[in-house]
């Protein structure tokens, strides 16, 4: 394709009007030119020559403009082309950029540096803190930090923050607020995971056990206030003084101030002791009660009282003597709570024991390792017991009978191979004056006997695979004191003595409920790990969860919020259910554990088939089943459109509305008065097609003349109004132009000539007139004709007149071939003498 005249912005060819004739030139031509004052060539020179290529023109913008690097206001020069300016302190380019770039109207932006905005640091005042920079003024943008005085932090907890200087001034208001570090407790913790704590906030702390505050509370709070924290949260070794006490009664030993954990002993002189012979220190006081000494004879007491679902061990007798003991035991599926032991004090029993069924089974019975059990069909309550025996060549270390107490199978014993049962060696104990018999190792299941120095009897022991049972000692056997009554347990009044080892349950008053432990054991002479009898706290609204809610069968809507709204008790279950076409994930109900409620289940949704078949319509990735949750996507063939939500959603087994697929074609144009269509109608219009209108003679268009079809609906309004005969712009024509400059706007009967490019022939009139506010009918500029010798060549055709050797003849006019040198015209070529129309010229052809 060859090159036409070259457009050349901000320059121009030399000798352009002399060279016009030439034009459209063949590839490979090339032209000198040059730029207009503050333009330049790509090469940087005042001129250059311009080449017709395939492409085009090169280069493709002959003219650049040329930026000069003069005086920056206020700034220096630092880099080119792009060029990077850097500005004083306080000034800066529009935006704060840094960069100027040479656009074809010049410099972009200016380069001028102009102030910036900047905040002084005396714009703000820091209560309880300061900046940590030493600079005064502050540029846009520019960000520092503040820190906080010694006992402050910010409102996020850091002793130091950011803040920036914008368009408006400082970014924020810094704040330090008064704050309180963690403290240290003493023999105390608290449950908060805090690092820090603001001005009134409140700490909650608790004293270890064995441990008061000094308020004599195991149990404290304090605060921070601008000195610091109200008071240290530091818990002292609890005590216990001595109360008033009676006649007669001998205290051992004596203080002024006894611990958590020490004894008192008891004796009377002279009279008999009614009450404990020992009590013990305890933080919230000595427990039980003190004794108290009788000058007199004391009363014996009756048959010991039944106990409801429990029994007496051993034999019953019509009288008991004052300091008797009877112990009860409970039936299989109860367990027993309070003490074990009852004793005749004076004429009375004290506090008979509780036995309670336990609902706790025991799972599947363990295995032996080369043992059997006699099976017995679960399910396994409390109390029940199975019998293990061994292999014939192994011996049972242990009870073989093993029994499920609260839940749980007491300890298996081991069956070890006969041949490696291990023996015993003699004891070497202090204190002892003699063991029978006199061996230095013992075999398993043979027992030895020994006596204690100042003692008359022998104690026992027999050798079990390398241990003894019992343990040999000499040291005598610890009591404990009679078990405390723990604050807000049931009433537990007992003399009875314990031996080291012995547990007791308690059993928590109602509205209370039991903490770290059921039993406390004597351990040492002592009773040890005590439980705690806490107060149970309730529960508000139950949590509420997807697509589900609380199941209340028989209750209205008003008796539900009712009872949603209402306090629940430590221990209520509550269940719940899932809407229609959801299920329960896991475990369907929520219990009140301590003011709190238990993790809730989960209404999860059933899958979906399917989605439904729309008419003219198609799903994405469609499937036999969708889980819930899961989406698609609808699209309609051609001719139709989506009418609604494209994307549908599983939801508990059903899916959302489909979309529809509307027809979205367009049928009949509208009409507007005064305006008619320019192109021919269509019986249908598809979606997104254009018709064109124009105003009536005597008639403007005011706005847009197209009106578009949306899914079979015509989109735009045309508004023709009447006109005084004026008319607008000349129409434009295809290669040519108007001959003068064009106005907005023509009086009636104006003219306006045109004229054709280069080598086009003007077809029509060349002047139009404004008539009634329409222009008359403009030319057309025709196409020469371009004469190619690889055509001529081919066909075998030379020119006849070899003056008149020309590249283009335009529109209209003739041209005259001949035959080749021993070439005659074929049978089917058309005239040797052709006319060029429009740029088509039909060859003649020449043949041997």
């Amino acid at each position: 394709k060859p090159c036409d005249f070259p457009q050349i912005k901000n320059g121009g060819l030399y000798n352009a009007k002399s060279l016009r004739p030439y034009f459209p030139a063949s590839v490979g031509k090339q032209f000198s030119y040059y730029c207009n004052r503050g333009f330049t060539t790509p090469s940087g020179t005042f001129w250059d020559y311009i080449h017709c290529t395939v492409q085009g023109w090169e280069p493709e913008v002959p003219c650049v403009r040329q930026c000069g690097f003069h005086y920056v206001e206020n700034g220096r020069y630092v880099q080119e082309q792009s060029v990077r300016v850097q500005c004083y302190p306080g000034y800066s380019l529009p935006n704060g950029q840094d960069t100027i770039t040479c656009t074809e109207n010049g410099w972009s932006p200016q380069p001028k540096c102009t102030p910036v905005k900047t905040c002084s640091k005396s714009d703000i005042e820091i209560e309880n803190g300061f900046f940590s920079e030493s600079d005064l003024i502050y540029a846009l943008n520019k960000k520092t930090q503040f820190k906080c005085k010694q006992g402050y932090v910010t409102a996020s907890g850091e002793t130091s923050g950011p803040i920036t200087c914008l368009q408006n001034g400082w970014s924020a208001q810094p704040s330090c607020i008064k704050s309180c570090d963690r403290p240290i407790f003493e023999n105390s913790g608290t449950k908060s995971n805090s690092t820090w704590f603001k001005l009134n906030d409140k700490l909650d702390y608790e004293c270890h056990t064995g441990y008061e505050n000094k308020h004599k509370d195991t149990k404290g709070s304090i605060t921070c206030n601008y000195d610091g924290w109200s008071d240290k949260p530091s818990c002292y070794e609890s005590e216990c003084s001595i109360p008033l006490i009676g006649p007669y009664l001998i205290v051992n030993p004596k203080k002024e101030q006894y611990k958590v954990g020490d004894l008192l002993e008891f004796s009377c002189r002279p009279g008999h002791r009614v009450g404990p012979d020992s009590v013990q220190c305890y933080n919230f006081g000595w427990s039980p009660s003190f004794p108290t000494c009788k000058v007199g004879q004391v009363g014996s007491c009756d048959q010991p009282p039944e106990v409801l679902n429990g029994e007496i061990k051993g034999t019953k007798k019509e009288e008991y003597g004052h300091g008797e003991v009877v112990a009860y035991d409970c039936k299989p599926r109860f367990t027993l709570k309070g003490p074990n032991k009852i004793q005749c004090v004076d004429g009375k029993w004290t506090t008979l024991p509780i036995c309670i069924e336990e609902e706790k089974t025991c799972g599947d019975i363990p295995e032996l390792k080369h043992g059997s059990v006699q099976f017995s069909n679960p399910p396994y309550h409390h109390g029940d017991s199975v019998e293990f025996t061994c292999l014939e060549t192994f011996t049972m270390i242990g009870s073989g009978s093993v029994s499920c107490i609260s839940g749980r199978w007491t300890q298996l014993p081991q069956c070890v191979a006969t041949d490696q049962l291990k023996k015993c060696k003699a004891p070497q104990l202090t204190y002892v004056d003699r063991i029978q018999p006199n061996k230095k190792e013992f075999h398993h299941n043979v027992s030895m006997s020994y006596k204690c120095r100042g003692k008359k009897e022998y104690k026992h022991s027999t050798c079990i695979n390398g241990r003894w049972d019992p343990e040999p000692t000499c040291r005598e056997k610890e009591f404990c004191p009679p078990p405390p009554q723990i604050p807000n347990a049931q009433v537990m009044q007992t003399t009875v003595k314990y031996q080291d080892g012995e547990k007791v349950s308690v059993l928590c008053q109602d509205n209370y409920i039991i903490q770290d432990t059921e039993e406390m054991v004597c351990r040492d002479g002592r009773w040890q790990s005590l439980p705690r009898c806490i107060e149970k706290i309730p529960c508000s609204q139950p949590p509420e969860i997807d697509h589900g809610s609380i199941k209340l069968p028989g209750v209205s809507e008003e008796g539900r919020d009712r009872v949603e709204s209402r306090i629940h008790e430590h221990g209520t279950t509550l269940s719940y259910v899932c809407e229609d076409g959801f299920r329960m994930a896991e475990e369907h109900r929520v219990t009140c554990n301590m003011g709190k409620w238990s993790a809730p289940p989960r209404c999860v949704g059933l899958p979906c088939g399917p989605p439904t078949s729309i008419q003219h319509g198609i799903v994405s990735n469609e499937l036999d089943s969708y889980q819930h949750g899961e989406e698609v996507t609808y699209s309609c063939t051609e001719g139709f459109g989506i009418d609604g939500p494209a994307l549908i959603k599983c939801e508990g087994g059903k899916w959302s509305q489909p979309p529809a697929c509307i027809r979205t074609n367009c049928d009949n144009i509208p009409r507007f008065e005064n305006a008619v269509l320019i192109e021919k109608e269509k019986i249908s219009y598809r979606s997104g097609e254009q018709v064109t209108f124009k105003c009536a003679p005597s008639y403007q268009l005011d706005g847009s003349n197209i009106v578009t079809c949306v899914n079979r609906k015509w989109i735009g309004e045309l508004v023709c109004k009447e006109t005084t005969g004026k008319c607008g712009p000349p129409p434009p024509i295809d290669n040519g132009d108007i001959t003068s400059f064009p106005l907005p706007m023509y009086a009636p009967l104006s003219s306006v000539e045109y004229q054709c490019q280069s080598l086009y022939q003007l077809q029509g009139n060349k002047k139009i007139t404004c008539r009634n506010g329409e222009w008359s009918e403009p030319p057309k500029c025709l196409h020469a004709c371009i004469i190619l010798e690889e055509i001529m060549e081919r066909l075998n055709i030379i020119y006849r007149w070899r003056e008149n050797k020309k590249l283009y003849i335009r529109s209209g006019d003739y041209v005259e071939f001949q035959c080749k040198f021993g070439y005659k015209q074929t049978k089917t070529s058309p005239p040797l003498r052709t006319k060029c129309v429009d740029g088509h010229i039909n060859y003649p052809s020449c043949s041997k």
